[in-house]
């Protein structure tokens, strides 16, 4: 289930599209962004990759299951996971509302953590439960610290400014395809999509990042994720991701349209990225092999 949210943003023009860089800075965490069902029985490529940079077997894990109504048995499938892989000081902070986003337990263990991960679920239970909070002001401090900050699929939505909350899947682009909310605001400029190829998103993609002030929108199919470190993007996993890019968008017709008809799109770039490949966010350029 899913929260409404207010009326969807109008379409942004061609002419007036923010082309500011959306590079993180250099002193910051890097991002790690998973479009959902990442291997956690195998070789868990992703969560390894996690761990890594997280400090790997000195690295502070700190779980947050605040988008999951299943946070016992969710936090435990992940505790058990990373402590497979050898961290030793995992922890698990559940803020099952806003008072608990206070707790002095749950800042203090983000102030110690190296990595922290955000679990799927529900991504508009995490901007309800946090947003605007102490815990969303630790959380922003130790990724502008250096920590690492991963999210798997509701944790991958919320991590621009602007989230995808619903929308329909398998359809052309339309105005009101998706429904839009505030994010977390650690990826801001862009819009974020998971669960990617496995439902037909890109329609919905496509709708997003052009009714918002974005210039690139992010598909990140299962298994699969980004992992942003200042102004490269690399993509790690088993499948691909998705970038569109309409910060050279040279027509739409949204000024024409009535309800629920489709919406024309000039001038979009996509690229289409598997494992290994990476993306430079100063010139949104691919960087091949």
């Amino acid at each position: 289930m899913e929260t409404q949210v207010a009326e969807t943003t109008p379409i942004v023009d061609a002419g007036t599209i923010d082309h500011e860089n959306v590079a993180l800075p250099e002193s910051y965490g890097q991002l790690m962004i998973i479009g959902g069902a990442e291997d956690k029985e195998g070789d868990c490529k992703i969560l390894r990759e996690f761990v890594r940079r997280s400090g790997g077997l000195q690295a502070r894990v700190v779980v947050m299951t605040v988008a999951t109504g299943l946070p016992g048995e969710v936090g435990e499938t992940y505790l058990g996971v990373f402590h497979r892989l050898g961290v030793a000081d995992v922890q698990v902070v559940d803020t099952a509302s806003r008072e608990d986003a206070s707790d002095p337990k749950a800042i203090a263990d983000i102030e110690q953590a190296t990595g922290i991960f955000f679990t799927g679920g529900n991504q508009s239970r995490i901007t309800e439960c946090i947003k605007d909070t102490e815990l969303d002001a630790a959380l922003h401090k130790r990724f502008s610290e250096g920590a690492v900050i991963a999210g798997t699929s509701a944790g991958a939505a919320m991590m621009p400014d602007t989230m995808i909350v619903e929308g329909e899947s398998e359809n052309n682009p339309k105005l009101d395809t998706v429904t839009m909310d505030r994010g977390m605001g650690f990826f801001p400029g862009v819009v974020v999509d998971q669960h990617f190829a496995q439902r037909g998103r890109i329609g919905r993609l496509l709708s997003a990042v052009a009714q918002q002030p974005a210039v690139l929108g992010f598909g990140i199919d299962e298994n699969t994720a980004i992992a942003i470190n200042s102004h490269e993007v690399e993509v790690i996993g088993e499948s691909s991701v998705t970038i569109v890019d309409v910060s050279e968008l040279t027509h739409n017709n949204a000024d024409q349209l009535l309800k629920d008809e489709p919406l024309a799109l000039c001038g979009v770039k996509l690229h289409i990225l598997p494992h290994g490949y990476k993306f430079n966010l100063d010139t949104r350029s691919c960087i091949c092999g």
